[in-house]
């Protein structure tokens, strides 16, 4: 037997391969749940950073939206008020357009009528002239009087015209209807009332369709005549007519006469 069968050995035993698998399993195992706890953490931390940033993102878009939807409102109601402007402008420019075409046509209306009178006025000038020109012919055409007396009334009466007319007027170059006829009839001695209303009635009544040739004509009532004239033939007379026209000879048809008397 060795003398070193009994002594006891100074090494540690050994531990069991079982054992010293365990434990290095154990190890490792914790070192895996630590490491994946770390993974589950840094996932969740990764996660919680992706959140947190797309966040502020997603709010700027939803802002820009809204400004831009506030924005189009904005132009849409600023549309609108132009448009109304627009329209409003232009119901007033043809309301304008239609009092200036109505202005327009009331003068040129107006124009037209002043120019009417004025070729009147010029045309019964030239009238007034034409019948002083050919006084002498116009004369010597009218009904030849039956009696002496009548043609010196009617050749007095051709003498003035010519003459002014003038209210009040007796001669001998100024006349009013009734102071003509008065101082035509006086020259073969008849001597007739002053005024119109008594000259109508200072003869024998004559219908308008007998008359003859110095004839008295009268316009208004029987009495209360306004206007005296003679007839001198051929559908004419001859009287004072007023201050445009002076003493002239004029046409029945043109101015009809309502009743006549007769003095000679």
């Amino acid at each position: 037997m060795s003398h070193t069968a009994h002594i006891r050995s100074h090494r540690k035993p050994r531990r069991s391969a079982t054992t010293s698998i365990a434990v290095r399993a154990g190890v490792a195992g914790g070192v895996l749940s630590m490491a994946a706890a770390g993974a589950s953490a840094s996932a969740s931390a990764a996660e919680s950073t992706t959140q947190t940033i797309e966040l502020p993102a997603l709010t700027a878009d939803m802002a820009a939206q809204v400004a831009e939807s506030a924005d189009a409102t904005q132009q849409a109601a600023a549309n609108y008020q132009l448009q109304a402007e627009r329209d409003a402008a232009a119901a007033k420019a043809a309301k304008q357009a239609k009092a200036d075409l109505a202005e327009a046509k009331k003068k040129a209306e107006a124009k037209e009528k002043a120019e009417a009178a004025r070729k009147a006025a010029a045309e019964e000038a030239a009238s007034r002239s034409a019948e002083r020109t050919t006084l002498t012919s116009t004369s010597t055409t009218a009904s030849a009087p039956a009696s002496g007396s009548v043609a010196t009334v009617i050749a007095f009466l051709n003498a003035q015209v010519g003459d002014a007319y003038v209210m009040g007027g007796t001669g001998p170059n100024a006349w009013d209807c009734s102071g003509l006829v008065q101082a035509a009839f006086k020259q073969v001695g008849v001597d007739l009332p002053r005024v119109s209303g008594d000259q109508s009635t200072a003869g024998t009544p004559v219908s308008l369709s007998n008359l003859q040739v110095g004839d008295i004509l009268y316009w208004g009532s029987a009495g209360s005549a306004y206007h005296v004239g003679v007839y001198i033939g051929d559908g004419q007379y001859l009287d004072a007519a007023n201050p445009s026209k002076g003493v002239v000879i004029q046409d029945l048809s043109g101015y009809p006469a309502t009743g006549a008397v007769r003095v000679l």
